[in-house]
């Protein structure tokens, strides 16, 4: 038995410590919710949970340029099935123009609706470039087209817009061009007419003409919401595809960082107890000495 040296309270206490040290971990993960407290508790693990935090953040913001893309798209196909809607209409008015049971003045009335459909079109495209060196101007009540998307003109010509569709930041898609202003085809016959501009041809609801140029732009528009279509289609699988990446990465960043509460619980446990036993173990060693004086 010595007495300058108490070896038994010595690793009493480093088991105190040890066991102190342990249970103050395990209340800290509990009171935050989180295995990595400091960086010291998982060096290799918070690296890699820092970047899948940084790809998820990407990933998310791409799923918002897609869904702003779903948006204009979206928005313009709703502007075609509109602009649909009025060619049915203006192609219904010309065969009921030409029945020769109507008078005169029967056929006056369905002109006046004819041309009032015809302006609404013009007014939807608008003015402004076309993609040539000669953009048509059929005179719309307003300078500014009435579709477009802040401030992105739906119906002319325009840059390619690109959409970056994923966490690298190099992976875009471009939104198909609607150019309804370009000069040759149906819809921009039939707006810009001798009505607005003497040197074109008659398109009234009683022309030769009429019925043959709203059936080519009830076509051009079928054809062009094929392709918003086509682009809402793939906008569609790619956030689906980016949503299954991002819950994959949160998935796998919980497992990294997040505490299993019934496990630490019971770590938690297993420390009271030892550090309780170690306490009372401490203070046993310390009257080991005092037996020499016996």
């Amino acid at each position: 038995m010595v007495i300058n040296t108490n070896q038994t309270a010595v690793d009493a206490a480093t088991s105190l410590q040890k066991s102190q040290a342990a249970l103050n971990r395990s209340i800290s993960r509990l009171s935050s919710g989180s295995k990595i407290v400091q960086p010291s508790n998982d060096a290799a693990g918070l690296s890699n949970s820092e970047k899948m935090l940084a790809q998820s953040s990407r990933i998310e913001a791409a799923r918002i340029n897609i869904q702003n893309a779903v948006s204009i798209t979206q928005t313009a196909d709703s502007y075609l099935g509109e602009m649909n809607e009025i060619l049915n209409r203006m192609s219904e008015l010309a065969v009921l123009a030409q029945d020769p049971t109507k008078s005169d003045k029967d056929k006056s009335l369905y002109e006046i609706e004819f041309d009032q459909l015809k302006i609404q079109l013009r007014d939807i495209i608008g003015n402004g470039d076309n993609g040539a060196d000669s953009d048509p101007n059929w005179n719309t009540s307003s300078s500014t087209p009435s579709s477009s998307f802040n401030d992105i003109e739906l119906f002319g010509a325009r840059e390619e817009i690109s959409i970056v569709i994923g966490a690298s930041g190099d992976q875009t898609m471009g939104l198909s061009e609607v150019n309804l202003r370009e000069v040759g085809a149906a819809v921009s016959d039939l707006i810009w007419d001798n009505s607005v501009d003497a040197s074109q041809p008659d398109i009234s609801i009683d022309s030769a003409l009429a019925l043959q140029i709203i059936t080519g732009a009830i076509e051009q528009l079928a054809e062009k919401r094929a392709q918003l279509g086509s682009d809402l289609s793939r906008l569609e699988v790619v956030d689906a595809q980016l949503l299954v990446e991002e819950e994959n990465l949160e998935a796998a960043n919980s497992r990294i960082r997040d505490v299993d509460v019934a496990e630490e619980t019971t770590r938690m446990a297993k420390h009271q107890i030892l550090t309780q036993a170690s306490a009372s173990m401490l203070t046993q060693a310390n009257e080991l000495p005092r037996l020499a004086l016996r």
